[in-house]
């Protein structure tokens, strides 16, 4: 994965919280952030485990953190998602980083999705993402379309999950995505690569 985000740039590296000092060592020098996520997969860890979890990523070099939105207290309608997301978003920008927090597009109505982004942006986040790959579906070009009708401008979106193709990733980025989460980035780019070719031909 390290080799093939050098070789590539690709914009990120995102990997479980215990590689992330290590990602961070060999990543050193290299325009590459290191990504971690917090809350996995759920989100409804306590609000301090998720805070531990915020400053021993940033403490282990971590650039860039995917917060999973509390979608059990969500769902309950607490006003304490935005409050808690808030607070994470002061932390995470004051050491600099990026935070991207992870709606899990595939447990929530169209209504949903759109309090979460509001909820998300009014909270501070710099993305909103579409999922953690944990639930059985991943991004859709249809929530993509409706979370970018609903974020402003500059709150960007990462369409993460299920996507294994140059042309599934393409209608991700048509539909208004700004950044690609994939485990399939390799095979992404050698379809791109193919994709330029025919063109040519």
């Amino acid at each position: 994965m390290i080799a093939q985000a050098k070789k590539h740039q690709f914009v990120g590296v995102c990997l479980p919280p215990f590689w992330t000092k290590k990602a961070a060592r060999e990543l050193s020098g290299q325009d590459i952030q290191v990504v971690t996520v917090v809350g996995f997969p759920l989100g409804y860890q306590m609000s301090q485990t998720k805070e531990a979890e915020i400053r021993q990523a940033l403490k282990d070099g971590a650039d860039e953190l995917d917060v999973v939105m509390n979608i059990s207290a969500f769902k309950s309608g607490m006003p304490w998602v935005k409050i808690e997301l808030a607070k994470y978003a002061s932390i995470i920008h004051d050491s600099e980083a990026m935070m991207k927090v992870i709606v899990e597009t595939a447990y929530l109505t169209e209504e949903e999705i759109m309090r979460a982004c509001k909820l998300c942006a009014d909270a501070g986040t710099d993305f909103v993402k579409t999922s953690t790959g944990w639930a059985g579906e991943g991004a859709k070009a249809g929530h993509v379309r409706l979370m970018r009708e609903e974020l402003p401008s500059n709150v960007g979106i990462k369409a993460s999950g299920g996507i294994h193709t140059y042309e599934q990733a393409k209608a991700m980025l048509d539909a208004g995505a700004d950044r690609i989460g994939t485990s399939s980035a390799l095979e992404i780019v050698e379809g791109e690569a193919e994709h330029n070719r025919t063109l040519l031909d």
